[in-house]
Formats: C-alpha cells, sequence, structure tokens
C-alpha cells in the first residue's frame, strides 16, 4: 500500500530518509513528500498558500492507484487532515505524528513569528528539553529551511465530516497519550477536532517531537499496524 508521508514545519521529504527503508522492507510503498514552499532555503515563498501545500498532498494521493494511508508530522497533520478532507474515499487510514488535525477556520502556526515571507525555523535553544529528546542538533539543524509564512495566516478550509470516520492514529512523542486524552477532556480548542472522530486510538511513542528522526524504526512499525486499522474501508 502507498503511504503519503507529510512533513511538518521547515522540513522536506529528506525528513523521512529513515523511515522510509523499514516501510519499503515491510512490502509497502512510501511517498514522502516535498510541501510547496520548501524546496530549498532559498524558495521564493511569496506566492506559497496553505491551499499549495493541501493540494500537493490531495496530487499525491490521487497518484495513487488504490487507498493510502496518510501519515502527518506536527503542522503536517493539518495539512493531512485538509487533504484527508479533500479525498475521504482514497484514504484506508490516517496517522498523525506529534500533532493533529485542523477543524475548520483554525490557523494552528498563527503565533509562530514571520520574517516577510518566511515562518523561520525556531532556535534550538527556545525548544523545550522534552522536545529535542534524543535529536543530535547538527543533524536536525542541517535539514531546516523556512516554511512559507501563509501558515501563519491562512485558515484551513474543510468541508466534509467523513473524515472524521476514517481510522486514524495519533502518536504521542514528546506527551504522553494521557497527556492528550486530558487537553481533550479540557476541552483545549487546539485538539477540538480529535474527540470527533469515531475510530481513533493513541500510541506513546516516547522519544522528542521528531520521532522520524530519533524512533524511525519505531515510528514505521506503528505506520504498518495502521494499515491492519484499514481493512474494510476498500470497499467503502
Amino acid at each position: 500500500m502507498d503511504i503519503v508521508l507529510v512533513p511538518g514545519l521547515w522540513l522536506d521529504a529528506s525528513s523521512w530518509d529513515l523511515v522510509v527503508p523499514h516501510l519499503t522492507d515491510a512490502g509497502h510503498t512510501p511517498r514522502p513528500l516535498t510541501l510547496p514552499g520548501l524546496e530549498s532555503a532559498e524558495t521564493d515563498r511569496s506566492g506559497v498558500h496553505v491551499a499549495d501545500q493541501v493540494a500537493a498532498v490531495v496530487g499525491a494521493i490521487d497518484e495513487s492507484a488504490g487507498q493510502v494511508i496518510l501519515v502527518g508530522h506536527s503542522m503536517g497533520c493539518a495539512v493531512a487532515g485538509a487533504a484527508l478532507d479533500a479525498r475521504v474515499d482514497k484514504v484506508a487510514a490516517v496517522v498523525y505524528v506529534g500533532g493533529w488535525p485542523a477543524e475548520p477556520g483554525m490557523i494552528p502556526a498563527k503565533n509562530f513569528p514571520t520574517d516577510g515571507a518566511d515562518l523561520p525555523p525556531v532556535p534550538w535553544e527556545e525548544f523545550d528539553e522534552a522536545d529535542v529528546r534524543d535529536l543530535d542538533r547538527a543533524t536536525f539543524e542541517a535539514l531546516l529551511r523556512p516554511s512559507p509564512a501563509s501558515l501563519t495566516s491562512e485558515p484551513f478550509e474543510l468541508g466534509d465530516e467523513r473524515r472524521y470516520s476514517v481510522p486514524a492514529v495519533f502518536v504521542c512523542p514528546e506527551y504522553t497519550a494521557a497527556d492528550l486524552k486530558e487537553w481533550v477532556a479540557d476541552g483545549t480548542e487546539s485538539v477540538a477536532a480529535i474527540p470527533k472522530h469515531k475510530d481513533a486510538t493513541f500510541v506513546d511513542l516516547p522519544t522528542g517531537h521528531w520521532p522520524q528522526l530519533t524512533k524511525p524504526a519505531e515510528l514505521a512499525a506503528i505506520i504498518g499496524r495502521s494499515i491492519g486499522r484499514s481493512i474494510g474501508r476498500s470497499g467503502q
């Protein structure tokens, strides 16, 4: 099965390089994406919009012959969730790693500082210790480039509530599944979409915010197990 891998802020397709071999060895076809605006540090991001990033994921889904497993990381969870909304019938299951989908009208990255058309990477020193657990600083920083500033101002548009019926796995790295469930119970606005999911699984993966870099084999195994949750959707 094709597995579409959507990176979060400041990262391109290469951020999934350590995960891809594990998925391939398990017989899957991983498709890591570089979203518009992330082609290089020098890319002109002034004309890149949220809709362009969503469209890139939708395009990858459409290029697959059958259903796909859709994986998003961090801010990429919101992008993946919007692509799911556009192609509900083509997604067998969705895996949200270190993040969650947006609700209509939300701007998940609204509090990040921008520099013109760029949303620059957060300096290492500003991350919490939990975020960078197990992470090699030099390796991480070599991957980074700005994301489009539009992510801080443009809301996500969604319209197909069937997305809540697609099996969803929430991978919890620098926080626990218990933490996430507590935020949901407290009515935290950013996680408002989670209790609407009819088939949600919560999985702890103790590490930092980027398990694709720090625990790639373990993350690949979780993604692989999500395929079992998708059985039966191919007939819908």
